[in-house]
């Protein structure tokens, strides 16, 4: 049994929050039929046609589209609309990117389809949500975590901020915060037999993700500064740096027994009472001393390789960590011991390598059932599930509702 077994969504999102967020439910078990436009598929990365075996073998990498059907309905139609209907009436939750208002001119919106089904979880997807005075504003990741206060505090000390991946407001404020808004609404669906409307903005999930370091800010009025905090690199206990072998090795020894460990592995006792103070939350070090702790991690570093410094490290009960690069992750012993990188069989293209499913329950374990399906792979089996006959679907072709 899995955790989500039963649970059917529809997908209508576009672009990769909307797809990372049905990918994670489906990996724990719900059926998702992904609806799409005939003709088109998804923004970036996602080739699926059927033609040509480049192609296919290119879908079948997308993990984003795992544990999925694909059908392809023109929802600009009449008749694409009424099998976007027959279809919620035995959904359990729908899901969408558009900008707001869109849904509505397509007349797929909450207020229609819970007419059609009272039990609809509804989850709209959206920059700056569905109400406010940006609600009809273009964003992407970079625009979110800037107007958060996230982008604001990534860099050195000195210099502009610095462009991470888009993993904050697209990933975590946006897919992961869907995701749990859906799984939240079932919940309360079971206990009120009603479903509901989720309304998840990416600005709103990567403000909350800014909760932690928003305390002193509403306590006393102090405000982080880029560079200039513990966690932003400034003081050398907590940092990254250079090894012999032209790698980085990572090291986070906030807490005082850790850092006496490091202190006591490189022979500098006299360092230990450097450590973390109150301050050090919120501003740059001001005492000379941390030039020369700094000076001197740099300089020591240099002496062993990457490796041969997380060995040493990790054995003394110091936090430390390699900076990989991307092809190095799914070699570690942990991620594999973990299995955060799976090979799943291809009915035609044999083991076909996967991330794995992060979230790890005992009884109830998600699993990748299936690969990315090809652009309208699933349109006439879902068809004929809804009731159309060959003729009817054949006609529906013809007619460019479905491809």
């Amino acid at each position: 049994m899995l955790a989500l077994e039963g649970v059917k969504i529809l997908d209508l999102s576009r672009v990769i929050p909307g797809t990372f967020c049905t990918m994670l439910l489906g990996d724990l078990g719900a059926e998702v039929v992904k609806i799409e436009t005939p003709g088109v598929t998804e923004f970036v990365g996602s080739s699926r046609s059927p033609e040509g075996v480049e192609n296919r073998k290119r879908a079948a990498y997308y993990a984003p589209n795992r544990n999925k059907k694909s059908m392809t309905v023109n929802l600009k139609s009449e008749a694409g609309r009424e099998i976007f209907y027959r279809l919620s009436k035995q959904a359990d939750v729908i899901i969408e990117g558009f900008r707001p208002g869109v849904a509505k001119r397509l007349a797929i919106d909450y207020e229609t389809i819970s007419k059609l089904n009272p039990r609809i979880v509804y989850c709209s997807l959206s920059g700056y949500g569905q109400e406010g005075p940006y609600q009809a504003v273009p964003g992407h990741d970079i625009n979110y975590i800037a107007m958060a206060g996230i982008l604001g505090l990534i860099g050195p000390s000195g210099g502009p901020p610095v462009i991470p991946l888009n993993l904050v407001a697209d990933f975590a404020g946006a897919a992961l915060y869907g995701a749990l808004g859906i799984s939240v609404a079932l919940v309360a669906r079971n206990k009120t037999g009603k479903g509901q409307y989720v309304d998840v903005a990416f600005i709103d999930g990567a403000v909350s993700l800014m909760t932690w370091f928003t305390h002193d800010y509403f306590f006393d009025g102090s405000v982080l500064k880029r560079g200039e905090s513990w966690l932003h690199g400034a003081y050398p206990y907590y940092g990254v740096y250079d090894t012999k072998d032209g790698k980085y090795i990572t090291i986070g020894c906030i807490e005082p027994h850790f850092w006496e460990n490091l202190c006591r592995l490189l022979g500098r006792e006299d360092y230990i009472p450097y450590h973390f103070a109150s301050e050090h939350t919120i501003r740059k070090p001001e005492d000379k001393k941390w030039d020369e702790i700094r000076s001197f991690l740099k300089q020591t570093f240099l002496t062993k390789t990457r490796d041969e410094w997380f060995e040493l490290l990790t054995h003394s009960d110091i936090p430390a960590g390699k900076a990989y690069t991307p092809d190095e992750v799914f070699s570690d012993p942990q991620v594999l011991y973990r299995q955060m990188v799976i090979d799943v069989e291809h009915p035609a293209l044999g083991k076909i390598k996967q991330v794995g499913v992060a979230p790890k329950l005992s009884d109830t374990p998600g699993k990748v059932r299936t690969l990315s399906p090809l652009l309208g792979e699933h349109t006439d089996e879902i068809l004929q599930e809804l009731g159309y006959d060959h003729e009817e679907i054949e006609s529906l072709r013809r007619e460019g509702v479905i491809g």
